[in-house]
């Protein structure tokens, strides 16, 4: 009984570091296109930087993608991807793909709020929006890394030095 009580306890701040991650796909966009996003595809290529965001078009997440944006280049070369999610409709974020994110990476929309409940990405103030939360997520599925902040200023640093931490992967035999 004890169990079931905790469970229902709001989410203070994130899966832990070790947790696995609920894998999803979801409607996404890229450069403006449209396509279908899976995690587990993305994590079969290396680390995937998971990042959840308030709303398109609002002044920090527009700040906090277009750091993304700038940096991509900087997680390609750690072997990482990036993915930016929120409750926007596919429409909203095929244009906030291109104009904040500049084309570099892709936004999925989550109406429903599945990924972000998932996540514990839900923000308990707001919750119709997700928080601004940042995830690390090895090539296991697990959690590596996660940094939850309304500022977007250190998103972006503290996702590439949890990826430089991260344990270099050795070829099997």
């Amino acid at each position: 009984m004890a169990a079931a009580a905790m469970l229902a306890l709001p989410a203070v701040a994130a899966l832990d570091i070790g947790d696995p991650v609920p894998k999803f796909t979801a409607n996404a966009a890229l450069g403006g296109k449209t396509f279908r996003y899976s995690l587990a595809d993305a994590l079969a290529k290396g680390p995937v930087v998971l990042y959840f965001f308030p709303a398109a078009d609002s002044t920090d997440c527009s700040i906090e993608a277009h750091a993304f944006a700038e940096a991509i280049d900087q997680f390609a070369a750690l072997g990482a991807t990036v993915i930016g999610v929120s409750a926007d409709d596919i429409d909203t974020l095929a244009k906030f793909s291109v104009k904040s994110c500049q084309s570099r990476f892709p936004v999925a929309s989550d109406e429903a709020k599945t990924v972000i409940e998932g996540f514990d990405a839900l923000m308990q103030t707001r919750p119709d929006f997700a928080n601004r939360l940042s995830y690390v997520i090895a090539p296991s599925g697990k959690v590596a890394y996660y940094y939850q902040n309304l500022n977007p200023d250190k998103h972006v640093e503290r996702m590439l030095n949890a990826l430089r931490a991260l344990p270099k992967a050795t070829p099997s035999r």
